[in-house]
């Protein structure tokens, strides 16, 4: 490779072209550095033998050739070759540069920092979890038709080049973090992850460096890891096993609502154990699992300590978290005296200086009218006009007196001196901006330079009309094309920018000015403090102020400027810089024309056509001054092989605009050394630094030929981190080398203060804000008189608080020190600052690190930006980076895993988030560069479209509370019962009224009721009512169209039940006892097949249906109950008969082993010869089975007593009889549901209404209409018909009341379930129908659970449900703390419904078992005679049924038995009062003990949890939280496009973080429809958890948080 040593000037021009074209492609992404590499390497082969002994031309970086700290190649055959080639590189560096990489922050010195901390990285062998993504509809949008060519092809801050980038070793020399293993498909590369290496490449590692394209695994080196051994065993199918993107794998939709259990699992742990013991390792997940690979990867990165220490917290479970903060014994503190006020030197009077600038615009415009004052350039860098001082005074006059006289009808004046006028010139028109501002100063008026507004998205938009806004401008001057440029609306009128103001518009060209009279004269005062121009400034927030400068600081930095800057008359002045504002107009319009300078204007738009136009200019017009920024230099450095002859010999000084950002230092060097060949001296270069607010603040003043020049500082990165300067000694990777920007300016003082609180003087080796008093600089924020005083009005105090003096500083927004002979050095912006645990950091220094990790293959141009977001008490950094379009999703996962690396090591922080977006979609400034402060907006709204996202939440999260520890168990002197108090508080009970039986016989017969003493038994009640009232409906079914497709009287009822009962006595086989499944639709059929198995003596398991389109998911579980309830036969409709035995069944079970069938349809006409009645009422009933949320399959015993029981404290509760109407639209399987649909009735004699949920799907309002159509006052449905009604109907009120549905009929709509009242889904039914009547106090919720189907219910009698705000925090730490509404983390709960009659709860610790108090929380324990029996379970365990039936408290009342709900919930006594006239009591429920998270020794509720993710982002539909190995687990449903997916990682991860303390482990984002649902609406979180375990979601994206 020692073709680089080759002279290229030496070659043929047709090689060099060809050279050329090769670096463009490469530079371009076309070609791969190693295709480069060999392509150059045979082109330069015919002319490498002459040329192989001249020696490499000097390194400009300090070091000799061959030093490098970059680390050693690994041993090998590619040693020599690699050490040569990194040797040679560096000399080449100076003429090649990268087309990727931003040359603000080149410099050789870091790029090698970097690597030599990833080396150190790479000894680590850590393994990261690539993110998992789908291929799909979200494809990256092609950067053309982004924008439009001319703003994207490069930024103000950023490079564009022709080349690669400059130290790049091969890249095995030190990238060793990964597999990258030429995958064969997309969605392979996402599946394998970096630790899955396949065992032929850990075989090939052992013996010799890997090629190029195949790096080495972490782990190969010593032996490949379990790990990795494990995945060589599994073959991963090059799909990922990934379904078409619209079929998710499980076709499960939302609308086949299915009941799954989990593993499998029969009722039969421990409360106490719950399933968190199962839930902590990964047992039963097969380890060819990607998912569960990559979260052991996870947990592995995660196991590393972090880098500081947790922070000692103390915890007050009534109070904020509380830090206790520990100060580190090694931070550096700053050791010198208090820095002294630095003087400017005096500003010289010269007596030819013009009393104001117009006057000096007067005097070149009358004496020296034919000297040019402005040569602008076309497009091309050839010059298009040139003005000169006659013309440029002519002209502003003309303009001045329109401004003045002709704007208006004759009469009015529209604009008077002082009125703020708005500029809109484009930057390739100088002149036309050139005349406006002069016309303006004439006239009097102040001019507000603006940028030209695109569109009206434009980024920052509406914050330049807040400028406008606040400066009062009402009316822009522009050019005539300009104005015809502007975005317009249809009718032509110019668009109404977002935010701005009413602008009147006004055009300037020559011919639509008026010549003045010859008498009018414009007024030229003497400067005074008025002002005479505003420009604009943009804040760290991205809000735009406007700077005032008035006008004798306009003339005094004028002054200033000639004098530090030594300009004479007649010079040339050739300028690159935004001539609008900063140093461009203050140099390249203000100060030239008191010079009478001639400035060549070199417009952006050239430096983008023609890189070198700036230094051709200069060579032509033997210019004396240039203007520059970094990029520019950069930019002619690249193209300067183009140009033999130019010559720079000319220039006495190049102003460095940006000198000021540290990392300019290397642009400087690295153009000095390529030109200083044409000339040009090290001594003209001269940095400077600048603000809006301060204007000039200091500028290297140019050199002396021969005279030494200025040291420069190398500064330790951790020590600027802690405000302090050290100079870097110890270890090179993180230090900071900065140049001096000059002195101070003339007639300035300057001092240097702490950048917060107040403006206290620094000591000397101590970093702060630069703070400058001088006549030169900005007055005020226009408008804005708050914050003018904060910056313009500081009077420095000494370190007893006393202040220095009088007058006032201006404060610059630049943070430096003042070194040996009073030079100033800059370290940074205020703007930049992110203050990160106390330690500040530097965005640019960040900016520099990420270039400085090889952005070849994935940043697109350079274009980073970085800025820290709020989360959870501190600043966390996040890094958003534009990526190239043809970059692999391996090379942007190395990438960032890189950065994270190199960022950790060199400046020791963490980073929050690392973002990939694609080319040119982060919002844009004015000239190109990022806009950060709508960037970070983006972010926060969730706006941004990352196509790539890295959180690491995990590693810079370090301020998190202690982990709770549990107190012993124990009852201790403060729980003795003393009566009915426990601590002194009343003890948390609450019983509902007597049930209250009636004997009286002829009240009975007044009521129809069925004498309740004489039957125990639902099947006596159903004979008797065929008897005493045989016509009497009981039942009524509806299908979609509402039509009654099937009635039941009373003896049409008995009659089907008989016949029932017969064709199960046939049966051999069907003993009295046995358990008989009823499989059926919601319908009337269930409850006849219902009470025919009870005419029989067998005992009914109601089951629901497999649903015909999904057998494969629900069948399984209709399997497993006929297996557990032991079903000696089932009972079911002839379709259902079919499916059953049909082939596709036969694919998910074994359909030869069902029990007996018998299907119901077209029995004959027979009646049993015996009605069966139980020897007594305490047989089992029914078996009642339900799919917990836990994916626990529980069957629990009713008997006929509890059956019977159940039934009258309902019909007391909501006072049922035989004329009433209630409509039932729930499903009719288990608890609450089944209970009305099929037992209510026949015991209160009642009119059921039966609406089969399923049929909403095909009418939503079939519900709704019903209750108006039949006038129904009670009704009863599940949470998710009204979620069905509330997201369906919600918008159709106006329909639906035009239709004639009117609710005001129904006085109690309520919620059956088995959880916490779901608040915000009532309030927003209510909300939403109250127009079409429906009573705001209507809707309310019942309790049941598993030990007592109905312990709640809102009936007619009762005071409404009431509400309260509990502190979520309490409630972690198994507390209830009720706090006001509103207030910071609040929950809001409803009550669950009054107690039912007969029902008695208790609150009490499930660990000690001792009651607890009112208020307290606990679990929710009942004593009814309508409890369960016990569980129905497989196994005898006979010890978990006494401990959730029969189990009795420690203390207080040991004789009592009571049933443990397994819910937590308090009991409140309430202002209210019940029927008996006593205070009511209401029980909250909070949630199911079975369902919590015990996280960091908190006990967390998954709905809570939910609720904040659901409510971060317009796209989540539903989500579901879930832990896994102690990480939490949050799968959220995207409604939004799919491009939302990555925008949700660090909404969900923030949320939870704020809210709830907690670092989100893993994100998934998924389908709409994904995450299971029970038929009452429920999540099944554990069953979504072995799916995702088992990769059977098919994600859209999982990501992995560090």
């Amino acid at each position: 490779m020692a073709e680089r040593g080759v002279d290229v000037s030496a070659l043929p021009q047709e090689v060099r072209e060809q050279l050329a074209e090769l670096d463009l492609e490469l530079s371009e992404g076309d070609i791969t550095q190693k295709g480069y590499e060999k392509k150059r390497a045979k082109l330069l082969a015919p002319y490498l033998v002459q040329i192989q002994n001249v020696a490499p031309p000097p390194a400009y970086d300090g070091q000799s050739p061959g030093q490098s700290s970059a680390p050693a190649p690994e041993p090998g055959p590619s040693n020599s070759s690699s050490s040569s080639s990194s040797r040679h590189r560096r000399t080449r560096r100076a003429h090649r540069s990268s087309g990727t990489r931003d040359e603000r922050y080149r410099s050789d010195i870091h790029t090698e920092a970097v690597q030599a901390a990833l080396a150190k990285h790479k000894e680590e062998k850590m393994a990261l979890p690539m993110p998992t993504k789908r291929r799909s509809t979200y494809v990256q949008s092609p950067i053309d038709n982004c924008t439009p060519p001319d703003s994207s092809s490069s930024s103000e801050d950023e490079a564009v080049s022709s080349e690669s980038a400059g130290p790049q070793q091969s890249p095995d020399t030190w990238i060793n973090s990964s597999v990258h293993g030429s995958s064969t498909s997309s969605s392979a590369s996402s599946t394998l992850s970096h630790g899955e290496s396949r065992p032929a490449q850990a075989a090939q590692s052992q013996q010799a460096p890997p090629p190029p394209h195949q790096v080495q695994p972490p782990h190969s080196h010593s032996q490949p890891s379990a790990l990795a051994e494990a995945f060589a065993a599994t073959r991963i199918d090059p799909g990922g096993g990934v379904g078409p993107p619209d079929v998710p794998s499980q076709p499960q939709a939302r609308g086949s609502r299915v009941d799954l259990p989990a593993n499998a699992v029969v009722r039969g742990m421990t409360r106490g154990q719950s399933r968190s013991s199962m839930m902590e390792t990964a047992d039963g997940v097969p380890v060819s699992s990607r998912v569960s690979t990559k979260i052991q990867q996870l947990l592995n990165t995660l196991k590393r300590p972090k880098r500081p220490p947790l922070s000692e917290y103390f915890m007050d479970d009534q109070e904020e978290i509380v830090e206790v903060p520990r100060a580190d014994p090694n931070t550096p503190k700053p050791e010198g005296r208090q820095i002294i006020p630095v003087k400017g030197e005096p500003l010289g009077v010269v007596s030819n200086w013009p009393p104001a600038l117009q006057a000096a615009l007067t005097r070149w415009g009358a004496t020296q009218g034919k000297s040019p004052a402005l040569t602008a350039l076309d497009i091309t860098g050839k010059p298009l006009y040139t003005l000169t001082y006659g013309k440029l005074w002519s002209r502003s006059v003309k303009l001045a007196y329109t401004l003045l006289n002709k704007l208006g009808t004759r009469n009015e004046q529209i604009l008077k001196p002082g009125d703020r006028v708005a500029l809109v010139y484009p930057n390739s028109d100088p002149g036309m901006f050139w005349v406006a501002f002069y016309g303006c100063l004439l006239a009097e008026v102040i001019p507000v330079p603006i940028e030209v507004p695109l569109s009206r998205k434009d980024a920052g938009s509406s914050q330049v009309g807040f400028l406008l806004g606040s400066c009062g401008v009402g009316l822009a001057l522009t050019s005539e094309i300009c104005l015809k440029g502007l975005p317009k609306t249809p009718t032509g009128e110019i668009l109404q920018f977002k935010g701005w103001p009413r602008l009147k518009w006004v055009v300037t060209d020559s011919k639509y000015l008026t010549k003045p009279s010859k008498d009018w004269q414009p007024h030229i005062p003497t400067a005074n403090t008025d002002t005479a121009y505003i420009e604009y400034k943009a804040s760290k927030e991205g809000t735009v102020m406007g700077v005032a400068v008035s006008k004798v600081a306009m003339l005094t930095h004028c002054q200033a400027l000639t004098q530090a800057c030594n300009y004479c008359e007649g010079e040339t002045l050739v300028n690159v810089l935004d001539f609008k504002k900063d140093m461009g107009l203050w140099h390249g319009v203000l100060t030239s024309v008191m010079n009478r300078i001639h400035t060549i204007s070199v417009p952006y738009a050239v430096m983008k056509a023609c890189p070198l136009s700036w230094v051709q200019r200069v060579h032509i017009h033997k210019a004396r001054v240039a203007l520059v920024k970094c990029r520019d230099l950069h930019w002619a450095m690249m193209a300067h092989r183009d140009q033999r002859d130019t010559s720079l010999a000319s220039l006495r000084m190049l102003i460095v605009a940006d000198g000021a950002n540290p990392w300019s230092v290397s642009s400087c060097d690295a153009f000095l050394n390529v030109f200083q060949a044409h000339g040009l001296k090290p001594e003209v270069i001269c940095p400077c630094a600048t603000s809006p607010e301060a204007m000039t603040v200091a500028i290297r003043r140019p050199g002396v030929s021969g005279a030494p020049l200025p040291a420069r500082a190398v500064l330790s990165m951790t020590g600027l981190s802690h405000g302090v300067i050290r100079v870097n000694t110890e270890d090179k990777n993180s230090a900071l080398t900065v140049q001096d920007v000059g002195h101070v300016m003339p007639g300035a003082l300057m001092c240097i203060v702490k950048p917060d609180g107040p403006p206290m003087l620094c000591k000397t080796d101590e970093i702060g804000e630069i703070v400058v008093n001088s006549r030169a600089g900005g007055t005020m924020y226009y408008g804005l008189p708050g914050v003018t005083k904060n910056n313009f009005e500081v009077i420095p105090v000494n370190a007893s608080g006393a202040p220095i003096g009088e007058i006032p500083f201006v404060r610059s927004g630049l943070l430096g020190f003042v070194g040996p002979g009073s030079l100033i050095f800059v370290v940074g912006k205020n703007e930049g600052l992110l203050m990160v645990s106390g330690r500040r950091h530097n965005a640019d220094d960040l900016v520099a690190t990420a270039l400085a990790v090889e952005p070849v293959k994935t940043v697109y141009r350079g274009r980073i930006a970085v800025f820290s977001v709020t989360v959870f008490f501190d600043e966390r950094i996040v890094i958003v980076a534009e990526q190239r379009p043809d970059a692999s999703e391996e090379d942007s996962f190395q990438w960032m895993s890189r950065v994270l690396q190199a960022i950790d090591s060199i400046h020791q922080v963490g980073l929050y988030c690392l973002a990939l977006v694609p080319a040119n979609t982060l919002p844009k400034t004015p000239l190109g560069g990022i806009h950060i402060s709508d960037t970070k907006q983006l972010f926060l709204e969730g706006a941004l479209h990352p196509c790539n996202i890295l959180m690491c939440p995990h590693t810079c999260v370090t301020n998190m509370p202690k982990p709770r520890q549990k107190q012993p168990v124990g009852v201790g002197p403060a729980s003795i019962m003393v009566g009915n108090l426990v601590a002194g508080k009343r003890i948390a009970q609450a019983a509902g009224r007597d049930l209250g039986l009636i004997e009286d016989q002829d009240l009975v017969r007044k009521l129809c009721m069925w004498p309740t003493m004489m039957h125990q038994y639902l099947t006596e009640a159903l004979q008797w009512r065929a008897q005493t009232d045989p016509d009497h409906t009981l039942f009524v079914l509806l299908n979609a169209k509402g039509v009654a497709v099937c009635t039941a009287t009373c003896v049409q009822l008995h009659k089907r039940a008989e016949k029932i009962a017969a064709a199960l006595m046939e049966r051999s086989g069907i003993n009295i006892g046995e358990n008989v499944v009823l499989l059926y639709p919601p319908g009337i059929d269930l409850i006849a097949a219902f009470y025919g198995c009870l005419y029989a003596g067998c005992i009914p398991v109601t089951v629901r249906p497999p649903h015909p389109q999904n057998l494969s998911a629900t069948l399984p579980t209709v399997r497993m109950i006929i297996d557990v309830s032991k079903a000696a036969c089932i009972l079911t409709t002839q379709v259902l008969t079919r499916i059953l035995r049909s082939k596709e069944a036969g694919a998910t079970v074994n359909i030869k082993t069902w029990p007996i069938i018998i299907d119901t349809d077209d029995l004959p006409r027979k009646r049993p010869p015996t009605i069966y009645k139980p020897p007594n009422a305490e047989m089992i009933a029914y078996l009642d089975f339900s799919v917990s949320t836990t994916g626990m399959l529980t069957g629990v015993k009713i008997s006929h007593a509890a059956m019977s029981v159940l039934c009258r404290s309902i019909k007391l509760q909501c006072e049922l009889y035989s004329s009433r109407q209630i409509a039932i639209c729930l499903d009719p399987y288990c608890g609450l549901g089944f209970v009305l649909w099929c037992l209510a009735s026949v015991y209160s004699g009642h009119q059921s209404i039966l609406i089969p949920p399923m049929e909403l799907e095909i009418s939503l309002s079939l519900w709704l209409s019903t209750l108006s159509q039949y006038r129904i006052r009670d009704t009863f449905c599940s949470y998710s018909v009204m979620e069905l009604c509330t997201k369906g109907l919600g918008g159709q009120t106006e329909l639906l009341k035009a239709r004639g549905v009117n609710l005001s009929c129904v006085r109690s709509c309520v919620v059956i379930a088995e959880e916490r009242p779901r608040l915000a889904l009532t309030h927003s039914f209510s909300k939403l129908f109250k127009d079409i009547g429906l009573s705001t106090r209507a809707v309310s919720t019942a309790f049941g659970s598993r030990v007592n189907l109905a312990i709640c219910l809102q009936g007619t009698t009762g005071p409404d449900p009431s509400t309260v705000y509990v502190d979520m925090k309490s409630l972690r730490h198994d507390r209830v703390r009720l706090v006001e509404r509103g207030a910071p983390q609040s929950l809001s709960l409803m009550e669950s419904g009054t107690i039912l009659p007969g029902v008695r709860v208790i609150i009490v610790n499930p660990e000690t078992r001792g009651p607890l108090g009112d208020s307290h929380l606990g679990e929710i324990w009942v004593n009814s005679p309508h409890n369960a029996t016990g569980y129905y379970t497989i196994y005898g365990e006979e010890n978990l049924q006494a401990d959730h039936f029969n189990t009795k408290l420690s203390f207080g009342d040991p004789q009592t038995l009571w049933a443990r709900t397994g819910y937590l919930g308090f009991v409140k006594r309430t202002e209210l009062t019940d029927s008996s006239g006593d205070r009511h009591d209401a029980l909250f429920v909070v949630g199911s003990l079975d369902e919590t998270l015990e996280l960091r020794g908190l006990r967390y509720h998954p709905i809570d949890i939910e609720t904040s993710v659901s409510r971060t982002h317009r796209s989540i539909g539903e989500s579901a939280v879930f832990t896994w190995t102690n990480l939490l687990v949050v799968v959220a449903e995207l409604c939004g496009s799919e491009q939302d997916a990555l925008d949700l990682v660090p909404l969900v991860t923030n949320v939870v973080l704020e809210e709830h303390h907690l670092i989100v482990g893993v994100v998934v984002i998924v389908d709409p429809g994904v995450i299971p649902i029970n038929s009452r609406g429920e999540k099944q979180r554990m069953h979504l958890r072995d799916s995702f375990l088992a990769d059977q979601l098919d994600p859209i994206y999982v990501a992995y948080n560090m």
